[in-house]
């Protein structure tokens, strides 16, 4: 079973490993990918404290929230939630986990250096997840969107969430279903 798993004995509908959901149907061998940028933690420069014990700032706490209510309201259950252990991943990682009733399982190797091959190597050593959510940091992560849309630049704005769907658990390209910035969930007015 995996540690941080999401989709196990959900109401009918939500995907399990490979089962169609409302968001897609999910054919043989094919995988969503989530990449969920932290939201903001202020100025590095300001804080003086480990880089890893930065926290989110009132605004990354108000944007983690906005979020984690729209993944909850579209009933979002991914697989897995897997994050950076630096403080702000985290914390984002767990505001969306807390809406929608998942664990979070936290990696190293998501705490710098994530790359395309960091999400096979995952994926590999848990067969069960189709859908896994990946909580971590730029630049790495605008570098893998673009990498596996094969395109030089899609920025990942601090907050935001992209979708891309993979082939194999080895795929170096992909396609972008969608991206969500923060700024698409802030309350008009």
């Amino acid at each position: 079973m995996l540690k941080g798993n999401c989709s196990m004995g959900r109401a009918p509908g939500v995907v399990m490993a490979g089962r169609p959901s409302h968001h897609g149907r999910m054919a043989k061998g094919r995988f969503q990918v989530f990449l969920l940028r932290h939201a903001d933690a202020g100025d590095p420069e300001a804080w003086s404290g480990s880089d890893e014990k930065r926290p989110l700032s009132p605004k990354g706490e108000r944007q983690a929230d906005r979020l984690a209510k729209f993944l909850a309201g579209m009933r979002f259950h991914p697989d897995a939630i897997v994050s950076s252990p630096k403080l702000r991943a985290r914390q984002t990682a767990e505001a969306v986990a807390g809406a929608i009733g998942c664990a979070v399982e936290l990696d190293d190797r998501l705490a710098g250096g994530f790359g395309v091959e960091t999400i096979g190597d995952w994926l590999e050593e848990h067969p069960a997840a189709n859908r896994v959510v990946f909580s971590g940091h730029d630049p790495d992560f605008s570098d893998v969107v673009a990498e596996l849309c094969n395109s030089t630049l899609i920025p990942m704005a601090k907050c935001a969430l992209a979708r891309l769907d993979l082939d194999d658990r080895r795929a170096t390209s992909g396609t972008l279903r969608w991206l969500i910035p923060p700024d698409a969930l802030k309350p008009e007015g």
